[in-house]
């Protein structure tokens, strides 16, 4: 059998090895002020920050957490939405020898504590809006400074005096520092020299401490060298294979504080020198749509919700938007259907293929061929210089042949140190130089991979076994769905059963009956959906829109228990 069937099946030009430079992560950033010194780094709402300027900013920035007491490996914390404030802060942490730690600023109380204690950060950047919701938990942590700006600092002036006008104070942004806490504009303007920190900083020193999202229990923080995300961010460049290095204009539409969007948006980006378009908030359709119109944005890595969002979006069915300039969008964090993917490719014009990857290796592993074959249903094929391989779910040692399921483990240059404190959970995890990822997939003779599920969310009705991923491909198809989730359910007589969450598309409606008729006539009929449950919205994960099929069972428990 060939080891690696894949690299046959890469685009041209892509290599099957990369040449990894030995250095830190905001190499890159001082690469691009060089080489493209005027070209916009960040756009945010018409406003401009040049790659000099951002190069510029961080240095001083970086002085300033120097000043403030930050040394070589502390932890670093960013509380922030997409702007041009969190890569100013992000590049910052790393020239002073920081360690970033982004937390969702979506996050309860109870998260938050969670994370800064775990992480150790004493010193955090906020946007002014979450201030309050940092101070209330900094009694709770050890968070000593808060670092703190206001979104309208980086907005073009007549804006920035509407801003101040109308709803600064309303929406929560006007605050005053208490002792301790300090503007981050100050601190900047404290620093007038235009050189980073003399910090010696390599690329095997600790650069990120990248929480999971806890949706299969406790979050925990993986821990990424300078030199994992250097080799991530140009495995990924290299699979862009039409991409022009200082002429991309990348839609920053996924969240900056989930590796995602930090390692295939913002790192990627800047690698590349191109222009990131700040979205803070993805659910604003409208401001999504506009600046692909207005800023005629070529690369859109996002999630499947949002392309799902976008294909039956009103406005654009009826053409107020100018979608064709998208060459290329990345999708991941969840699964892409064949539907989605058709429909966004009709009306843009642009290439949406799937990708594959976690937090524990930040962040992708596997990507469908740009200009080449994407297979339905396929995460793709191993980046360069990643092996993949697929293991017995019984022994976790057996390869399995080509075809068959089993877990799915990788090696790379991207893959992490381990998880912080956390020795036992990286034994389980890490071995044998393998990252187990908790996925069961198999690969094509092709080497093209599949996902089946995740290990933990198999269903197991009556023994047989069930993955909620093939159970949702049916019902998709059924033409009045729009979104659908499948998860198993407690069974008095089975165990376990199969229930499924659908939204139906605007005026439709349906019957449990419809649904699981469509069902008994494509599958076995120990995957027919028990209950078909028609909702409003599917339990996501508030940004990144990833299902949540734990919360589907418990909502399905508590409502049983209310009967």
């Amino acid at each position: 059998m060939n080891d690696k069937p894949w690299l046959s099946r890469y685009d041209p030009g892509v290599p099957q090895h990369i040449e990894y430079p030995p250095v830190p992560l905001f190499w890159f950033l001082e690469e691009a002020a060089r080489k493209y010194p005027t070209h916009a780094c960040t756009v945010f709402k018409g406003a401009r920050i040049s790659y000099r300027k951002m190069n510029h900013l961080t240095d001083r920035l970086a002085a300033g957490l120097v000043s403030l007491g930050v040394k070589k490996g502390d932890r670093v914390g960013i509380f922030m939405p997409n702007s041009p404030q969190f890569v100013m802060a992000f590049f910052a942490i790393l020239k002073a020898g920081g360690v970033v730690v982004a937390t969702n600023p979506l996050y309860t109380p109870r998260e938050i504590e969670h994370q800064l204690n775990d992480s150790g950060v004493q010193v955090m950047f906020v946007m002014s809006n979450f201030y309050n919701t940092l101070k209330q938990v900094q009694p709770n942590t050890g968070l000593k400074t808060l670092i703190v700006s206001n979104i309208k600092e980086t907005l073009p002036a007549v804006l920035r005096l509407l801003f101040t006008l109308s709803s600064e104070k309303k929406d929560g942004h006007r605050v005053n520092l208490q002792m301790g806490d300090t503007w981050m504009k100050t601190l900047i303007d404290r620093n007038p020299a235009r050189e980073r920190p003399p910090v010696s900083v390599g690329p095997d020193d600790v650069a990120l401490f990248q929480y999971s999202g806890g949706t299969t229990g406790v979050s925990k923080g993986a821990v990424a060298l300078h030199r994992n995300l250097v080799a991530n961010a140009l495995q990924i460049r290299s699979w862009l294979v039409n991409g022009e290095d200082g002429r991309e204009v990348l839609l920053m539409a996924i969240p900056l504080f989930h590796v995602y969007g930090m390692v295939a948006g913002m790192c990627v980006s800047v690698q590349m020198g191109a222009t990131m378009i700040m979205i803070p908030n993805p659910r604003d359709l409208k401001d999504v749509l506009s600046s692909i119109d207005i800023y005629q944005a070529t690369l859109f890595p996002g999630v499947p919700t949002l392309y799902n969002a976008i294909i039956n979006n009103p406005g654009v069915l009826a053409g107020e938007y100018k979608l064709r300039s998208i060459k290329a969008c990345l999708s991941g964090s969840a699964p892409l259907l064949r539907e989605t993917k058709e429909r966004f490719e009709e009306l843009t014009g642009g290439k949406l293929f799937e990708g594959f990857g976690l937090s524990e290796a930040p962040t992708a592993t596997h990507c469908n061929p740009l200009l080449g074959e994407n297979r339905t249903g396929s995460i793709g094929l191993p980046l360069p210089d990643v092996v993949a391989r697929i293991i017995s779910v019984e022994d976790e040692v057996t390869e399995m042949p080509q075809g068959q399921s089993g877990e799915l483990v990788i090696q790379g240059p991207q893959v992490m140190r381990g998880y912080h404190n956390m020795p036992t959970e990286t034994e389980n995890v890490l071995r044998d130089g393998w990252l187990h990822t908790g996925d069961i997939a198999y690969m094509d003779q092709d080497g093209y991979f599949f996902i089946v599920d995740r290990k933990k969310e198999l269903i197991k009705p009556g023994g047989y076994q069930v993955w909620p991923r093939e159970v949702e491909e049916v019902i998709i198809e059924h033409p009045k769905v729009m979104e659908v989730g499948v998860a198993g359910v407690p069974d008095t007589y089975r165990g376990e059963t199969v229930k499924a969450g659908v939204v139906l598309k605007a005026g439709e409606t349906a019957s449990e009956e419809e649904i699981q008729e469509w069902c008994r006539q494509r599958l076995a009929k120990y995957k027919v959906p028990t209950f078909v449950e028609f909702r409003s919205e599917l339990p996501k994960t508030q940004m990144v829109g990833k299902l949540l099929r734990r919360e589907l069972v418990r909502q399905h428990i508590e409502a049983a228990q209310n009967k």
